[in-house]
């Protein structure tokens, strides 16, 4: 999931989404993966515009 949003969004990015990004690197798989499908809340240094374009990739299948 966190190569398919970097594959997918990386390419337009600007020095402020690439830090974030590397921040995001540095929690764990399990929690970025409950934050992106909604299981968990999002932790406010990691919410906003880039969290939102995780939440939103449609290529793992979730019931909401």
């Amino acid at each position: 999931m966190i190569g398919g949003f970097f594959d997918r969004h990386s390419a337009g990015w600007d020095a402020d989404e690439r830090a974030w990004f590397a921040a995001l690197l540095e929690e764990q798989d399990v929690d970025i993966m409950a934050w992106a499908i909604g299981t968990q809340p999002v932790p406010e240094r990691f919410a906003g515009k880039q969290m939102g374009a995780m939440q939103q990739l449609d290529f793992i299948l979730i019931a909401r």
